[in-house]
């Protein structure tokens, strides 16, 4: 796809939706960290009915440390792996503690070294939490790039370097979410709503309706 088509695509997001902003709840960079981290494999209307509870028993990775893994478990047993997920949060609020000040870092090194975190969710904190131009490839993004043509790759990381050098930068604070809105809402995995996308016209999709 040429640059002019994928300035046109980013500047229609722009215009129907000047400041997307992440689904899921939070009230600081450390809940953000432990919603993503939490949802893996769930969806984020699950995560913050979970989160909601959570997070007021236990607001600081001390806190969560004193409620325990057991305690911890039962707040999310709702979720997807939740055993994992459990274990991995006492592990993040443990090194969070211990390392960091219990305060969350905010460059790239340091997010993956904590427990339950990788590319995809440090790139969500890199950019919600700190304003980075960064791109977390989940399914949504990977099939968008592929579908649309913005960003062809066969991996998630090559989609991901793909985005980022195709996207112009003054689009790139807000195209991580515009991307996962559309993903989740228009251009869906199964029938997506061609007759309703804004950037129909744009879509190199061969299989579009």
């Amino acid at each position: 796809m040429n640059t002019e088509n994928t300035e046109a695509i980013f500047e229609r997001f722009y215009a129907a939706n000047p400041e997307p902003k992440t689904e899921l709840d939070y009230n600081n960079s450390f809940e953000l960290l432990v919603a993503v981290m939490l949802s893996a494999q769930s969806t984020d209307i699950a995560v913050n009915k979970v989160s909601k509870k959570l997070f007021a028993a236990a607001p600081t990775p001390q806190a969560i440390l004193d409620l325990g893994q057991s305690t911890i478990k039962k707040h999310i047993a709702s979720l997807g792996l939740y055993n994992n997920k459990s274990k991995y949060l006492i592990g993040l609020c443990r090194l969070l503690v211990d390392s960091f000040q219990g305060q969350v870092p905010a460059d790239r090194k340091s997010l993956e070294s904590l427990p339950g975190v990788g590319r995809k969710t440090a790139n969500v904190v890199l950019n919600v939490a700190f304003g980075e131009a960064t791109m977390a490839v989940d399914t949504h993004l990977f099939r968008l790039g592929n579908r649309i043509g913005i960003a062809p790759g066969k991996k998630p990381l090559d989609v991901e370097k793909g985005l980022l050098a195709n996207i112009p930068d003054k689009f790139m604070v807000h195209a991580h979410h515009w991307l996962i809105l559309h993903g989740r809402y228009v251009c869906t995995a199964r029938k997506p709503k061609c007759m309703d996308c804004l950037i129909y016209d744009l879509c190199q999709w061969s299989e579009k309706g």
